[in-house]
């Protein structure tokens, strides 16, 4: 069996810009997704504040979907006095233990991508944890599973970055046999 930092040791969500329509249906879905309602109609009925943790902000004509980066050197790890922020494993995804944090914000200040909120209560601060949920049971994270351009998606680094050598070196070729 995986383990579960093994099965996070490479995989990241990325946005193909050019597709994203700024929907936000990934923020409405990654709200859903942690709280305790099956659906967005079921919380609204109950009346539910939800909270998200992908924000999609306006760049020109397109949504720019931000979400933690999981930084390998997470600012957030480094400062935080609790040890609340973690990472699990050596190239896991980082999270949050809420029960350890003190909501002294520490983090939200060093974060570079502005990605860490604090939740509604003030208690503790919330952001991406990549579904680790959903993925432990052999599901995509909720924001790439809503997107309807399928602008979002959850890749192996590793493979994703052989893809685009791939897609660079086709370009070169295609550019050099154009100028034949």
């Amino acid at each position: 069996m995986i383990k579960t930092q093994e099965k996070f040791a490479c995989k990241t969500i990325t946005c193909r810009l050019s597709r994203c329509m700024g929907c936000k249906s990934c923020e409405i879905a990654c709200a859903v997704s942690h709280s305790e309602f099956r659906n967005v109609v079921e919380a609204a009925g109950a009346g539910a504040k939800l909270q998200g943790r992908v924000k999609v902000m306006p760049a020109g004509a397109h949504g720019v979907p931000l979400q933690c980066r999981h930084c390998e050197d997470a600012p957030c790890i480094m400062v935080c006095p609790t040890e609340a922020v973690h990472r699990t494993g050596d190239r896991g995804p980082v999270l949050i233990d809420e029960k350890r944090c003190i909501g002294c914000k520490m983090c939200l200040v060093v974060c570079p991508f502005g990605v860490i909120d604090l939740k509604r209560d003030g208690k503790a601060v919330v952001k991406c944890d990549l579904c680790i949920q959903r993925t432990k049971d052999g599901k995509e994270p909720a924001c790439v599973l809503a997107c309807p351009t399928k602008a979002l998606k959850f890749v192996d680094l590793e493979e994703h970055n052989r893809e685009k050598r791939k897609a660079a070196a086709k370009s070169i070729q295609d550019e050099a046999d154009a100028g034949k």
